[in-house]
């Protein structure tokens, strides 16, 4: 197993600094799971300015949006990402909070961040999860739903 640590922030929009925006949906494609009342909504997005295909470098930002919809505060504390490219090379990457920080979301509020995962191939997947705490100290295992990196030199495959 490789671990990597990239340093991806793009941008990040914590509820407790900002004013809270609309949690809705992306036109884009967006991909979701819900686990104990922890809704995480991902939309990846190709970044062709960053991506060179000649050189076999192919990068695509991400958006999450964490949204508590349970009844307890909890932390995010850890994450896990299996990032897996078009060849079937699997990584692994695990840390400690998302993109520097732990956010804590009472009930009813949200964290948003973005990131970026380059790979060698035009295409790939990644899924992981996140690891919170309740206020009473519960650790949950939060599901980050699996999402498609598509880019448009990838040939189209029935799954």
């Amino acid at each position: 197993m490789l671990t990597r640590h990239w340093p991806l922030l793009i941008s990040v929009d914590a509820a407790l600094d900002l004013p809270q925006r609309p949690f809705l949906p992306n036109p884009r494609r967006m991909y979701e799971a819900v686990t104990k009342g922890i809704r995480v909504r991902v939309t990846p997005q190709y970044l062709e300015e960053e991506s060179s295909p000649p050189d076999g470098r192919y990068v695509w930002a991400y958006t999450v949006h964490i949204l508590n919809e349970g009844s307890e505060t909890v932390q995010l504390r850890t994450r896990h990402w299996r990032i897996t490219d078009a060849t079937g090379h699997t990584e692994e990457v695990r840390g400690p909070g998302v993109v520097g920080h732990t956010p804590v979301m009472a009930p009813g509020a949200s964290f948003r961040y973005t990131s970026s995962c380059p790979l060698t191939t035009p295409s790939g997947i990644m899924m992981g999860s996140y690891q919170m705490t309740t206020g009473t100290g519960q650790s949950i295992d939060v599901a980050v739903p699996a999402f498609s990196l598509d880019s448009p030199h990838s040939k189209p495959s029935l799954n």
